[in-house]
C-alpha cells in the first residue's frame, strides 16, 4: 500500500460509536425537528472527515426544501426522482454514489462534490425528507459508512 493511500485511509476513520451517542445526547428530550437537524449536521459536518457538505431536505409539497446544513451554499429544491436527493427519496433507499458525475440526472449544487450519499428520512412509512453528505473525494463511502449514517437518520426521525 502507498503512503498516500494509507493516509487517506486514515483521513477516513471515526469513532461512529461516540459520533452516535453525541447525536442521542443531542436530540434527547429536544422535540423541534429543525433544531435537532441542525446540530446533527453540524455534528456530522465537525466530526466525519473528507466532507463538503452536510445536511436535510424536508418534503414540503412534493419536492424536497433545502433543511439545516453546513458547508457551501446547496440547491433550494429539488424535485421528486430527480438527482441523488430525489431518488433516493422516490426510491426510499439509501444511494451511495462514488462519483456523482456518472449518476444521471446528477445536479451539481456544487461542482466540488464528486461522491454522495443520501439517506431519506422514513417515519411511519412515509418519507420526510433525506439526510444527505457530499464528499470533494470520489468513492468516499463505504458500507460501514451507509450503516452509520443510516443509524444517524434513525436517530434523527426518532427525535
Amino acid at each position: 500500500m502507498h503512503e498516500s493511500e494509507e493516509r487517506a485511509m486514515l483521513d477516513t476513520s471515526i469513532d461512529r460509536d461516540l459520533i452516535l451517542a453525541q447525536a442521542r445526547s443531542l436530540v434527547a428530550g429536544e422535540r423541534d425537528a429543525i433544531a435537532n437537524a441542525a446540530n446533527i449536521a453540524a455534528l456530522v459536518y465537525t466530526s466525519v472527515p473528507q466532507l463538503n457538505w452536510a445536511g436535510f431536505y424536508f418534503v414540503r409539497e412534493n419536492e424536497l426544501v433545502l433543511g439545516p446544513f453546513q458547508g457551501n451554499t446547496a440547491c433550494t429544491r429539488i424535485g421528486f426522482g430527480k438527482g441523488v436527493c430525489g431518488t433516493s427519496w422516490a426510491r426510499r433507499e439509501t444511494l451511495v454514489v462514488p462519483d456523482v458525475h456518472a449518476f444521471p440526472g446528477h445536479i451539481a449544487c456544487d461542482s466540488a462534490s464528486l461522491s454522495e450519499i443520501v439517506v431519506p428520512l422514513v417515519r411511519d412509512a412515509e418519507v420526510l425528507g433525506v439526510l444527505d453528505i457530499d464528499s470533494p473525494v470520489l468513492a468516499r463511502f463505504s458500507d460501514d459508512d451507509r450503516a452509520f449514517f443510516e443509524e444517524l437518520a434513525a436517530i434523527y426521525v426518532a427525535s
